[in-house]
């Protein structure tokens, strides 16, 4: 494949992520990063240069969110600081153990939690109303914490542990779950990159890759937070339950094979 086509590929395939990490609160990382690795880069590598993208495709996306009314501002607030400690945590644990050894106990978890998703929308058990009690902060922190120290980890991750887990809560609505998800990894994707430059340098990052996702990404990020805001409460959440599900069979499947 020449150098243009292969550049080509990536910014499609950075507009496909950002499209349904925007729409439905997760895949960038995890749709991404799993090609990087296929085509064979280090899953450090493959993570540090996904996540230098993400940034500006998850500002991008915030921003985007934010102006839509997709984002509740206390869920914002409570998930960024532990989501950023778990990145920085993450990515240096990254540098010593391989992504690949953890992902598929992670991809067996989310697996079953998008299997609950997907039943508890599709049989009505998550109110369409909101429930008046917000989640407890222990309970965020925790999230957070977790969400993003295996987002560096395996490469993605942050949505689609943050989502399901706000989303089955039945405290939020499924479209400002995404939004305020969205909007935090902003933050979260900034200190991972910058503990993947402490670590392995910024000669190790794949720039033409970097280059090819963000353009893809930002441009796809403003129509996913459209559609998200359009999307009807009950057909959103099954969505995401379908999405968990394929990502996480894909992640199980791969890791049988290898």
């Amino acid at each position: 494949m020449s150098k243009s086509l292969f550049f080509f590929a990536m910014v499609l395939v950075g507009y496909a992520a950002q499209f349904v990490d925007g729409t439905l609160g997760m895949g960038y990382g995890a749709f991404s990063a799993s090609l990087l690795i296929t085509l064979g880069l280090y899953p450090a590598i493959a993570s540090a240069s996904v996540h230098t993208a993400e940034i500006f495709t998850a500002l991008v996306s915030g921003v985007s969110h934010l102006k839509l009314g997709n984002v509740k501002r206390d869920l914002v607030l409570s998930l960024a600081i532990p989501g950023v400690a778990g990145g920085v945590m993450g990515a240096y644990f990254l540098a010593s153990i391989p992504g690949k050894t953890i992902k598929p106990f992670v991809a067996c978890g989310l697996l079953v939690m998008g299997i609950v998703v997907l039943y508890r929308f599709m049989t009505g058990k998550i109110p369409s109303t909101p429930r008046s009690e917000g989640t407890s902060l222990q309970k965020l922190l925790a999230l957070g914490f977790v969400a993003a120290f295996m987002d560096a980890v395996g490469g993605g991750g942050w949505g689609p542990i943050a989502t399901p887990g706000l989303i089955l809560t039945g405290n939020h609505e499924p479209r400002k779950v995404v939004g305020s998800v969205n909007l935090v990894e902003f933050f979260v994707t900034i200190a991972e990159v910058l503990t993947f430059l402490l670590v392995l340098g910024p000669e190790q990052f794949r720039w033409d890759i970097v280059g090819a996702l963000l353009i893809g990404g930002v441009v796809a990020a403003p129509l996913a937070a459209f559609l998200c805001k359009r999307l009807p409460h009950r057909m959103l959440g099954i969505l995401i339950g379908i999405a968990l599900i394929g990502f996480n069979l894909r992640t199980l499947i791969l890791s049988i094979l290898r």
